[in-house]
C-alpha cells in the first residue's frame, strides 16, 4: 500500500507541475446519451467495509478525487489540481513525522548526489572540449575574414557548457524543493507559492513571445525591405563615385555624403514605422525613457549637431576635396579626412591637425590645388628679396628669371616674370613669379629656387647683402 501511495503522489506532483506550466482549461461537459443538455454524472457508492471499521486511504483518496470531478462537472483544470492538492495532503497525513523526514532527507541526498553527479559530467565535458577541440574545430572565416579563433571557438564551447550545468542544476533544485516542503502540512503551501513565483513569470514570457510573433514577421519585412533600399542607393552611389553614372550638376564627390544621409533618414523613417511593433512601445515607462534620452542627446549634443550642420555645409560648398593642399587658420597642409563633424590637415612636418567643420565654416580657406587642374596655368610661388640701387634692375631680374627656368617642376610657359613690389629708403624690392602643377612638391620647389637664386647672384658676382647705413656722432674730448 506505502508503495501504491507514492506512485499516486508522484503522478499528483507531475500533474501540478503541469497546471502550474499550462493556463487553466474548462473541462467541457460530456452530453448524456439521451440527448439531454445535462452532463452525464455518474455516482459511484463507495464499497462499506464490511468490518465496520474506517475506509482504507486509497479508498478515501479515490474518493475525494472522484467526487472532487462529479461536484465540478464543467469546472476549470484547477479545480481538479486543488482536489489532487488535497489528495496529497491526505496520503502525507498518513505517514509519520519521523517517515517524512526520512522521504525529505532521502530525497535531498539523491539530489545533492545527482547535482555531483552532473557537475562531474560537466567539468568532463569542458575538459574534453578544450583537449579535443584544438585538433578538432578550425577557425571560423566568412570570405577570408577570421570571425572567431580556434581559442575562442573553444571558450564559448566552455561558457554554454557551464549555463547549462547551471540550468540543469537548477531545474533539479526546482524539482526537489517543493516535493521536499509539500511532504509537511506547515510548509505544504510553500511548494504552490514556490511554483508560482517560479513558473507564472515563465509562462506569461512564453504566452507573450507567442503572441508576438505576428509583430515580429512585420518587423522582419520593415528591416528587409529597409536593407534592400538602402542596398540601392549604396549601388547609385558607387556608380556616381566611379563616373559610370553622370548626372548633370551632381559632382562625384558628392555622392558618398549624399548615401549617408539618405542612409541615416532612410533608418529614422523605418524606426518611426517600426515603433508601434517594439515590445512595451504603448508602455508610459518606455514613452518616457525615449522623452528623457531625445532631450539629453539635444542638450548635450548642441555643439555635435553644429559640426555635422557645418560638415553639410561644407561639403556641397565643394572648397576642397581629399588631397587638396589648403591653408586653414595659418596651417598649411594636405587633407587627408573629410567627413561630417572633423577636417584632417597634414603638414609638410607629417603633423596632423584637426578642425572642427563648424570653425572652418566661419574662417577663410586658401586651396592651391584648385590652380593645378589641366585647363589651368597652375599655381603662382613667388619669392622676395631686396637689392641696394646700384645694381641696375634690368640686371637682377635676369638673373631671378634664369634661377626660375632652372628650378625643376616650374612651367616653362607662361614664363615666370619679376615685379618690382617697392623702392625703399636703401634698397628695392624684387618678387619672382614661376607657374607649377606640382602642388605636392611646393616646399621642394621653394628650396632649389632660393638656392638657384643664391647661385645667380654669385656667379655674376653681385653681393646679395642689403645695404644698412650707420650713422654715429664723435663727441670731441
Amino acid at each position: 500500500m506505502a508503495k501504491k501511495i507514492k506512485l499516486k503522489r508522484a503522478a499528483l506532483t507531475l500533474l501540478f507541475i503541469m497546471s502550474a506550466i499550462f493556463p487553466p482549461v474548462s473541462l467541457k461537459p460530456q452530453e448524456s446519451e439521451g440527448g439531454g443538455g445535462a452532463p452525464a454524472v455518474t455516482e459511484s457508492a463507495p464499497a462499506e467495509n464490511q468490518g465496520g471499521g474506517p475506509e482504507p486511504a486509497e479508498q478515501k483518496s479515490a474518493a475525494g478525487t472522484e467526487a472532487a470531478r462529479n461536484r465540478g462537472g464543467g469546472e476549470s483544470l484547477l479545480s481538479d489540481i486543488q482536489a489532487f492538492e488535497e489528495d496529497i495532503a491526505e496520503n502525507a497525513n498518513t505517514l509519520g513525522f519521523g517517515q517524512r523526514l526520512g522521504i525529505a532527507f532521502a530525497i535531498i541526498i539523491g539530489q545533492v548526489f545527482l547535482i555531483w553527479l552532473v557537475s562531474r559530467l560537466f567539468k568532463h565535458l569542458i575538459r574534453r572540449a578544450e583537449t579535443a577541440g584544438k585538433e578538432k574545430i578550425k577557425p571560423l572565416t566568412i570570405k577570408r575574414l577570421r570571425l572567431l579563433s580556434t581559442k575562442q571557438i573553444i571558450r564559448s564551447i566552455q561558457v554554454l557548457l557551464k549555463i547549462s550545468n547551471y540550468v540543469v542544476c537548477a531545474f533539479q533544485l526546482f524539482l526537489t524543493v517543493p516535493i521536499v516542503f509539500s511532504l509537511f502540512p506547515s510548509t505544504r503551501n510553500l511548494a504552490t507559492t514556490i511554483f508560482g513565483y517560479i513558473l507564472n513569470p515563465l509562462r506569461d514570457i512564453a504566452i507573450g513571445a507567442v503572441k508576438y510573433i505576428p509583430n515580429l514577421f512585420s518587423l522582419v519585412i520593415i528591416v528587409v525591405i529597409t536593407r534592400y533600399a538602402i542596398k540601392l542607393l549604396k549601388f547609385f552611389a558607387t556608380q556616381i563615385t566611379n563616373g559610370k553614372l553622370v548626372i548633370q550638376g551632381f559632382y562625384a564627390d558628392w555622392a558618398a555624403p549624399t548615401f549617408k544621409i539618405l542612409q541615416v533618414l532612410l533608418w529614422a523613417f523605418t524606426v518611426a514605422i517600426a515603433y508601434p511593433y517594439l515590445p512595451g512601445s504603448d508602455s508610459k515607462i518606455f514613452q518616457g525613457v525615449s522623452v528623457f534620452v531625445g532631450i539629453v542627446f539635444s542638450l548635450g549634443s548642441s555643439s555635435a549637431i553644429g559640426n555635422l550642420v557645418a560638415g553639410l555645409v561644407i561639403t556641397y560648398m565643394r572648397p576642397f576635396k581629399i588631397g587638396d593642399r589648403v591653408q586653414i587658420k595659418e596651417v598649411t597642409g594636405f587633407v587627408v579626412e573629410k567627413n561630417l563633424m572633423v577636417v584632417r590637415l597634414k603638414t609638410h612636418k607629417n603633423e596632423y591637425v584637426t578642425f572642427p567643420n563648424l570653425s572652418i565654416l566661419n574662417s577663410s580657406i586658401i586651396n592651391y590645388h584648385t590652380s593645378s587642374d589641366e585647363d589651368s596655368e597652375g599655381l603662382i610661388i613667388h619669392a622676395e628679396i631686396t637689392f641696394g640701387y646700384e645694381t641696375p634692375w634690368k640686371t637682377v631680374h635676369e638673373i631671378l628669371i634664369n634661377a626660375a627656368l632652372a628650378t625643376d617642376h616650374v612651367q616653362k610657359k607662361p614664363k615666370p616674370f619679376v615685379l618690382q613690389t617697392g623702392l625703399d629708403d636703401f634698397y628695392a624690392r624684387y618678387q619672382i613669379n614661376c607657374y607649377t602643377k606640382e602642388i605636392d612638391r611646393v616646399s621642394r620647389i621653394y628650396t632649389q629656387l632660393y638656392e638657384n637664386i643664391q647661385d645667380g647672384f654669385a656667379e655674376a658676382g653681385i653681393d646679395m647683402t642689403a645695404p644698412h647705413y650707420e650713422i654715429s656722432v664723435q663727441k670731441k674730448g
